[in-house]
């Protein structure tokens, strides 16, 4: 609109000019070296508006025999630069499809057009992993860390080589180094704070989940399970260790962010049992209980009735388990305690009841240790074992993430190292061997970082 406007105002003053010289028509005459030139006004006039034209073409025609060089140049780089790129997306789409081959080739074309090693790099590098050449991938990942555009990409290529050969303290430190370039990638966080938990060091990741806490890339009863499990962590190193106060310390904030965790609450009730605190010892166990009965609490329980007589911890263990009445691990605990009391019948109906409710392959053994126990009945005790190889297999610790069942609770599972994987479940029994968990995998922080949202109670 601008442009009509002035070419409107243009036109205007070109008219207006034509009709004055029109309206006021004059004479110019010329003396030069005895010549005289008589002319009009107006053709003068026009002969000077020629001949700035002709002279603005004749410098734009010499301008243009000056440049044509240099945009010759231009204009074949700029084809190089297009070339150049097209390689590149070519070169990619190859990586994408598997073809190392034309990948590899498309690499060296760009490089060629491009000249520019930094943006070649990278698909270099991927093709001499299509084709199984790490070597060459690491070489070109390392040059890649001499350029501050390409460095990040560097350090993941070389953090991605370092996961593949299981070298855990080479992918710390490139983690480290990633971190230190980009602060707030969730990727880099994730990976950081997997590579710290699996190198046991648990301060380092606990300062890691805060900052991915603060940027909401973990949610906050993610986030608190992830804490509460790292000073689980912090507990249990402390207490192999011998620093007692700071073991009881942080599981008792451990359990004050999840109250289920029972590793938790099993350590606070050693620590206070060791410190002959037994009333605290108690309620640590009864609370957790009446929330969340499980084997080992009621193992923490006993420990503290342990030097009483058989009759006083079955009592003992009433009054637990009264808290949770219904609840299957409140007959086996009372089952177990009248065992040993040689409280048969009490025994036999806790067992009764907690087959009802949980027919587990643990509480058919319970029934053949009754069986033998009490009536020396060695073919009734045979029978119910046979039960129980074929029973539905008793809750253990299991790996969501890969299934491996473990004896006892860890920070990290022992086969695959997922942090806080390990869940209190039944394992799936096939062809009698145990082998993966009965729900769904927890998925991987990350890239961040790993969900726990799905965490269960009593784990």
């Amino acid at each position: 609109m601008i442009r009509i406007i002035l070419y409107i105002v243009q036109v205007a003053l070109l008219v207006a000019v034509a009709v004055w010289l029109a309206e006021h028509p004059g004479e110019v005459r010329i003396d030069f070296l005895g010549y005289r030139i008589e002319t009009s006004a107006a053709l003068v006039a026009a002969a000077v508006a020629l001949l700035v034209v002709a002279a603005a073409l004749i410098y734009r025609f010499w301008r243009s025999l000056i440049q044509a060089p240099g945009d010759f140049a231009v204009w074949r780089r700029e084809r190089r630069r297009r070339k150049g790129y097209r390689a590149l997306t070519q070169g990619m789409v190859a990586v994408a499809a598997g073809d190392a081959d034309e990948a590899r080739r498309q690499a060296r074309q760009a490089d060629v057009l491009l000249g520019d090693p930094p943006l070649t790099m990278l698909l270099a590098a991927q093709a001499a992993q299509l084709e199984g050449d790490e070597d060459a991938a690491r070489k070109y990942f390392t040059a890649m860390l001499d350029n501050p555009e390409t460095a990040f990409l560097g350090v993941r290529g070389l953090l991605t080589q370092a996961n593949r050969s299981g070298d855990r303290a080479k992918a710390l430190e490139l983690a480290q180094r990633a971190h230190a370039i980009k602060p707030d990638t969730p990727w880099v966080l994730g990976a950081l704070f997997d590579l710290q938990t699996q190198a046991g060091r648990w301060e380092d990741a606990l300062a890691t989940l805060k900052q991915a806490a603060r940027g909401r890339q973990v949610g906050e009863a993610e986030a608190r399970r992830r804490r509460a499990v790292l000073l689980l962590a912090q507990a249990r190193a402390a207490e192999a260790e011998g620093r007692d106060d700071t073991a009881l310390d942080r599981a008792k904030d451990a359990i004050d962010l999840t109250p289920d965790l029972v590793p938790a609450v099993a350590l606070v009730a050693r620590r206070y049992l060791k410190l002959g605190k037994i009333r605290r010892a108690t309620r640590t166990v009864e609370r957790a209980w009446a929330a969340t009965p499980h084997p080992e609490l009621a193992a923490a329980y006993g420990a503290i009735w342990r030097d009483e007589p058989a009759l006083d911890r079955f009592k003992a263990f009433e009054r637990l388990a009264q808290l949770k009445p219904e609840h299957p691990e409140s007959h086996i605990a009372l089952a177990e305690a009248a065992l040993e009391a040689q409280l048969w019948g009490a025994a036999r109906n806790h067992l009764e009841q907690a087959r009802k409710a949980e027919p587990s392959a643990r509480v058919l053994r319970l029934l053949a240790r009754l069986e033998e126990s009490e009536h020396n009945d060695l073919d009734a005790a045979r029978r119910w074992l046979e039960h129980a190889a074929v029973a539905v297999a008793a809750p253990q610790w299991v790996c969501t993430s890969c299934g491996a069942v473990s004896a006892e609770w860890t920070p990290l599972c022992g086969h695959c190292h997922a942090f806080d994987g390990l869940r209190w479940q039944a394992p799936v029994r096939i062809g009698g061997g145990e082998i993966a968990p009965a729900v769904e995998p927890v998925g991987a922080i990350s890239a961040p970082p790993r969900s726990m949202s799905g965490a269960q109670p009593g784990s």
